[in-house]
Parts: C-alpha cells; structure tokens; sequence
C-alpha cells in the first residue's frame, strides 16, 4: 500500500513538473503520443547563392523550432542551394561541395535535436543530367527517407531543372503529409490525387522572392492555395523566401481559412498545430468522392425531354 502511495505522489510531482516547465517556456508542447496532432514551423529567410549562408538560417531556424515545440520545420524551394536562374545564372556556380558538406550538417543536427525536417534544395544527378528541384524529407534521426522532385518546372526552370514523376506521402505523429514545390501550385490535379491518398496536410515550398515591382504573384498564390486547401479539405503550410519582393509563409486550415502568416520580406518562423480531430467548414464533403470519380454533378440525373432540350424556355 505504501508502494503505491509512494508511486503515485512521483506521478503527481512529475506531471506539476510538466506543467510548470510549459508555463514557463510559453509553449504548448505537443507530445508525440498525441495521433492526429502536429506542431508545424514554417520558416523564411531570405535565401541566397551563399550555400553556407544558407545553411546558418536553417541551422538557427531549426534550433527555434524545437524551443517552440515543432514537430516537423518546413524550409523554402532550393533554401540550402539557392535557386538557379535567380541567385546564380549557371549551375557551374553552385558549389556542390559545400552543398554536400551542410546537408550533412543539418541532417547531424535533425538527429540531434529530434526533429523532422523538410530541406528545399538541389539534387544532383548522373553527368548529362540537370538537377531536380527538390524537398528532402528527414526524419528525426537524420535520415533522409524520401524526396519528392518538382513535378511542374517553369519553362524558365526547365533550362537548369530535370522535372521529377511521383508524388511522396509520409505520417508524422499519425497525420499523413504530401509534398508540392512552387508551380505545381498551377495544376490543381495534383492536389485531386493527393486527396485521392488521404492526405491531410500538404507542405509545399515557393521561391517567389525577388519579383519584379507590380508582380502579382503576391496577391495571387496566397488565394490560389487557400482554393486548393478548401476544395479537398487540407490543410497547407506555404513556405517562401524573404528576400526582397516575396510574399509570406502563411498556414491555411482545410475551410480555406488564413489561420496564419509571417511579415513578408523579414526572417522569421510561423508556428501551427494541428489537429485533424477539430471539424472545419467542407461545403463539397458530400460530393467530392463523386467528382474526383467523374460524376459532375450532385443527385440523381433527371430524364426529360425538357431537360434535354436546351432551346426551349
């Protein structure tokens, strides 16, 4: 009886401990025996052709990130490489070398700090291959297990980008994560078929930055993807660089609701959580299975030759 007495007063003790210690800190700490909930930075910093540059922003943006209580920190297109065609003109000017040197860095320090990392970078290929534009996934012991490859590449892009030809899925604390990079933004068939997989949250990384004055790419990519989360019920965490004329990381509920955004233009971490057992607006629920299958339209269809007469009134 005394054991007893004894164990539980240690529970007590260690749980007053736990509250107090997230108190202090200011964050709500999510722990991972939670299914269905997932703490989310989304970061910016204003990416460069400096590969070691770089690699300090997401180094100290990383180690942010697990003192918010992050899950999983989420990093821009080509955040590690800098992105060719805009931060350098040839790709004879990126130094693989270094590339190599900091990825290994910063997958040390995602097995060092326990954290899931997605790391926009480029992947280099066979000789008389161009690179893909890519988003490693690294899990918390600094393992990359997956990489999903830019599907859509501009036409711009094309001239230093291979495109990639599969779509990556993976679960983190029981919430199914997909991939999509900038223009993929464009084909919203991708997103119809991440649904199709059951896929709750979609990262997808931009590198709109450096735009031309009256660009109007920060008006629209913003909406663009709030049309995408509402009309297959995901959630999105949309990641930018800062550099000058960008627009911000934002984080979007599965209604299609902003639930976030950073300033654009500045460094900084947006954090999100959550929680796939919260219910949010979903107007097409009802009929969204049937039109990803090829029934367009609700209901049943009538037969009537005034329906089928189109001339009459």
């Amino acid at each position: 009886m005394r054991k007893r007495i004894l164990l539980c007063e240690i529970f007590c003790v260690l749980f007053l401990m736990e509250i107090v210690s997230t108190h202090l800190s200011g964050t709500t700490v999510l722990s991972q025996s939670e299914p269905g909930t997932l703490c989310i930075a989304s970061c910016q910093f204003p990416v460069c052709a400096d590969v070691s540059a770089n690699a300090q922003w997401i180094q100290k943006q990383m180690k942010e990130s697990k003192q918010e209580g992050a899950h999983i920190v989420h990093f821009p297109e080509c955040a590690l490489s800098g992105y060719a065609g805009v931060d350098f003109d040839s790709l004879d000017d990126l130094d693989w070398g270094a590339l190599h040197r900091q990825t290994k860095a910063i997958l040390s320090l995602a097995d060092e700090l326990d954290l899931w990392v997605l790391l926009g970078s480029t992947h280099r290929l066979s000789a008389g291959h161009k690179p893909h534009n890519s988003l490693y996934v690294i899990d918390p012991e600094g393992r990359i297990i997956d990489r999903y490859d830019k599907r859509f590449c501009t036409s711009d892009d094309l001239a230093y980008y291979s495109p990639g030809d599969h779509f990556v899925t993976f679960e983190v604390n029981g919430v199914k994560c997909g991939l999509l990079i900038c223009y993929d933004i464009r084909f919203p068939e991708l997103y119809r078929a991440y649904s199709t997989k059951d896929v709750q949250v979609i990262f997808q990384s931009f590198y709109n930055a450096r735009q031309k004055q009256g660009s109007i790419h920060p008006i629209i990519m913003p909406v663009t993807a709030q049309a995408r989360a509402a009309t297959n019920y995901m959630f999105m965490s949309l990641t930018n660089s800062s550099a000058p004329c960008s627009w911000p990381c934002h984080f979007i509920t599965p209604d299609g609701l902003i639930a976030g955004k950073l300033i654009e233009d500045e460094a900084g971490v947006l954090i999100s959580t959550i929680d796939t057992s919260k219910r949010y607006y979903d107007a097409s629920k009802p009929f969204r299975a049937n039109a990803i299958h090829g029934k367009l339209n609700s209901g049943q269809r009538v037969v009537d030759v005034r329906s089928q007469d189109r001339k009459i009134y």
